[in-house]
């Protein structure tokens, strides 16, 4: 409370643009799949003297005097990731997903070599090698995608461009795939071309932590992961290996592409890993996975179609051609009601990545806050309803006000939220 109260009083500006976000995720059904509510105890992991510490380099290995305690921290972090997915190596300080990307590729890459990954539009990521990132720019990109019936990963099609193109990089884990990810059939094409598998569990790390999907640890060569999704960490990036690889992977983090770490950040990770491991974040993750296929049923119930026919994860995508829509107007209508999703762009999407086709939903954070299939079920109808009915804004507004009612009932940090009112 006294710091809230010390920041109202000497930024109130800034006091009350946090406040009003704090009222903003209370009040709103957030479902955009790469977002999630970090723990009170993950929150104030990273409000702490930590953040004045510079750390370059590796405990036990720093450039910089005065280490002792962040070295502590980060020796528990990495030590609870490698018990979490059964790694041997575990490297905690890129600041992002992107940057753990980065970091692999800059270790086994040249400038000018090849990468293999999904087309952004079927489900990749910008750091895949999109011709607007930085994998764009500095390396060969080949594009797999899905299947056109299916809508699904074609490990034909992967391994037919894997032995044409020789990549020295093979990407796999997305960020809009709502299927189980082969990850033993890309190692297979991996090996038979002679490339290091990459698998990117960004989005489902917390469900491959949990049992709840196939792991790539000792099957990838590398794993990539971001702390802050289904994790439900802080925001930031880790990087799996062999011990084989340890080298390769730290020297590329530090000195290859950062510089100091973010020791608050990565005692929050601490905190996040250690509550991974506890027994009911298990009953969670399955819970996420559960609450996914019920909002996936009800809304194809409600006539939608649904990208590859549904979800085996925490995601999926809504096609809304035949509703005449585009991603850009439904994310504007369900927002309008107080539920928050993203545009995005489907396989084979006609329209560019600022309008798209499609919506992506996710039940991560909605599962953090307690909600069950259920809660799922009138939210699938709610969503279906304002889809369908776009010229309807009396519509909107009575979704908005049950929506209110709802969240009062699974409400989201009420300490930390009481103690900014009071500040």
């Amino acid at each position: 409370m006294e710091l809230f109260r010390l920041l109202k009083t000497q930024d109130p500006e800034v006091f009350g643009s946090i406040r009003r976000e704090f009222e903003r995720q209370h009040g709103t059904l957030e479902m955009i799949a790469s977002e999630n509510f970090a723990s009170p105890a993950v929150l104030a992991a990273m409000a702490q003297a930590m953040n004045n510490k510079y750390a370059e380099g590796y405990p036990g290995r720093r450039y910089y005097g005065g280490c002792a305690f962040v070295d502590e921290v980060e020796n528990l972090a990495r030590e609870r990731l490698k018990t979490l997915f059964g790694a041997e190596h575990a490297n905690v300080q890129p600041h992002s997903g992107t940057q753990a990307n980065m970091a692999v590729y800059y270790g086994v890459m040249q400038p000018g070599e090849t990468i293999l990954a999904m087309h952004l539009s079927h489900g990749g990521h910008l750091s895949h090698g999109s011709p607007v990132s930085f994998a764009g720019t500095q390396y060969q990109v080949v594009y797999y995608t899905v299947n056109p019936r299916t809508e699904r990963i074609d490990l034909d099609q992967v391994r037919d461009l894997a032995r044409k193109h020789r990549p020295k990089v093979i990407v796999t884990g997305y960020s809009a795939y709502p299927r189980t990810i082969p990850f033993e059939g890309f190692r297979e094409i991996a090996d038979e071309v002679g490339a290091y598998l990459v698998a990117d569990i960004a989005h489902i790390a917390g469900l491959v932590a949990a049992g709840v999907h196939p792991s790539p640890v000792g099957i990838a060569h590398f794993v990539t992961g971001t702390t802050h999704k289904t994790l439900r960490g802080p925001r930031g990036g880790f990087i799996l290996s062999g011990k084989d690889l340890a080298k390769v992977v730290d020297k590329a983090v530090f000195p290859g592409i950062q510089g100091g770490p973010f020791m608050h950040v990565i005692a929050a990770k601490a905190v996040a890993f250690g509550e991974a491991l506890k027994p009911e974040f298990r009953a969670y993750a399955r819970q996420i996975v559960q609450n996914a296929r019920t909002l996936a049923e009800v809304l194809m119930e409600e006539g939608l179609r649904l990208v590859s026919g549904g979800t085996d994860n925490h995601l999926m995508l809504v096609d809304l051609r035949p509703l005449g829509l585009t991603g850009k107007a439904a994310e504007k209508l369900l927002e309008e009601a107080g539920i928050t999703v993203n545009k995005n762009t489907i396989p084979f999407d006609p329209e560019k990545p600022t309008v798209t086709s499609g919506i992506r939903i996710g039940t991560p954070a909605l599962t953090t806050r307690g909600m069950k299939e259920p809660e799922m079920r009138r939210i699938g109808e709610w969503i279906a309803a304002i889809l369908k009915n776009p010229e309807d804004e009396g519509l909107r507004a009575r979704v908005r006000k049950e929506v209110r009612a709802l969240v009062e009932a699974f409400p989201l940090y009420p300490e930390l939220r009481k103690t900014l009112a009071e500040a």
